[in-house]
């Protein structure tokens, strides 16, 4: 098998609530839906984890068998009907602060390609990435803005308290799986490529929040 990384996706929202997730404790017991190593991670937290497939999450909440859960990011919660049976949406998470699609090809079958259509399929797949990064930040900007004025939705960030704990909980899901060679391997090696590149994006790329404030934040009234 072969691959092609393809489209990044922004950090993803901590999940769809009924009420705002405030503390620790808001977490104990709660039926939950979230998948894959997330579910270690969120289990961590007190919750119960129910890894419902996306099509069953809204019913499943519209009918109380879920308390909250988290799917991907504005557009495609939206689209899926979280506003309808939710309208609390807690932002900022590291159970999935980012990520990366593929394309995959079976490696027989390109490695026999002559060297022309392997290049065409190089670089469709990079433009396709692109192309999907840049209308994914209009498209989720645009409906989060939506969601928010048409459907009644408050967004809130998750409380730093929550987001250490999240970290405690996923050393402990790494820990799990130390018997695991291909996970060991692959998780060494993305912490190798974390510690180079977070560091570089920490120095290098400047806040934006002083700027947008600067010139998006409202403006306290003049002092008589």
């Amino acid at each position: 098998m072969v691959s092609f990384p393809y489209g990044p996706m922004a950090t993803q929202p901590l999940g769809w609530f009924k009420k705002p997730i405030t503390k620790m404790e808001d977490f104990k017991g709660m039926k939950f839906r979230t998948v894959g190593i997330s579910i270690d991670v969120f289990t961590g937290l007190g919750a119960a984890v129910n890894a419902l497939p996306g099509g069953e999450i809204v019913p499943a909440m519209d009918r109380g068998l879920l308390d909250g859960a988290e799917f991907n990011n504005a557009s495609s919660d939206r689209l899926l009907g979280f506003p309808d049976v939710a309208k609390v949406c807690m932002l900022q998470s590291y159970h999935q602060n980012a990520e990366q699609f593929e394309i995959m090809f079976n490696k027989t079958k390109y490695d026999a390609l002559p060297a022309k259509m392997k290049a065409i399929i190089e670089y469709a797949v990079e433009a396709s990435s692109a192309d999907m990064s840049w209308k994914g930040i209009d498209r989720y900007s645009k409906d989060y803005i939506e969601m928010q004025q048409k459907q009644g939705v408050k967004f809130f960030k998750t409380p730093d308290a929550i987001l250490q704990q999240q970290l405690t909980a996923y050393d402990a899901a790494v820990a799990k799986r130390k018997d695991n060679p291909l996970f060991v391997e692959i998780e060494a090696s993305q912490r190798a490529f974390a510690e180079r590149a977070v560091r570089w994006d920490l120095d290098t790329n400047v806040n934006r929040r002083m700027a947008y404030n600067h010139y998006f934040a409202p403006k306290a009234p003049a002092k008589k």
